[in-house]
């Protein structure tokens, strides 16, 4: 295993349910920017992988396991740490906490794809590399 990638993020009053608790799908909102902001922490824009080099990634498989409730106005951090790579997938966890408080736990499998065909495809070796240096 590698480090582990931080990003703090606040509950807002749209991402709760009328008891201002977070709305459970909201959890994989949060895990999403997470993700997207580790691959920025990378230097990887989606928005360059996706137009000019036909690479995407998408979620194909997650298991969420809900420990605790958040709630409107908490500050969390979603924690996402690589556990392991295959040629064409990358195996993370993503961990939401409140404090030391664990409020998810996640494993998210991200299949790499072309852009255009939408096809799983080898995860560029410099990619591979940048992922392992985190």
């Amino acid at each position: 295993m590698v480090g582990t990638f931080d990003w703090p993020i606040r509950v807002y009053f749209e991402d709760t349910d009328s008891g201002g608790v977070v709305y459970h799908s909201n959890y994989l909102k949060f895990m999403e920017r997470g993700r997207t902001e580790w691959l920025r922490s990378l230097g990887l824009n989606q928005t360059k992988l996706r137009y000019q080099d036909n690479i995407m990634f998408v979620v194909a498989k997650l298991n969420i396991a809900y420990k605790k409730a958040a709630y409107f106005n908490d500050e969390l951090v979603i924690k996402t740490q690589l556990q392991k790579m295959g040629a064409s997938t990358i195996f993370l966890t993503q961990d939401i906490l409140r404090e030391d408080q664990l409020i998810s736990a996640s494993l998210v499998e991200i299949a790499c794809i072309n852009g255009k065909l939408f096809k799983p495809q080898r995860i560029p070796k410099l990619i591979k590399q940048l992922m392992e240096t985190l």
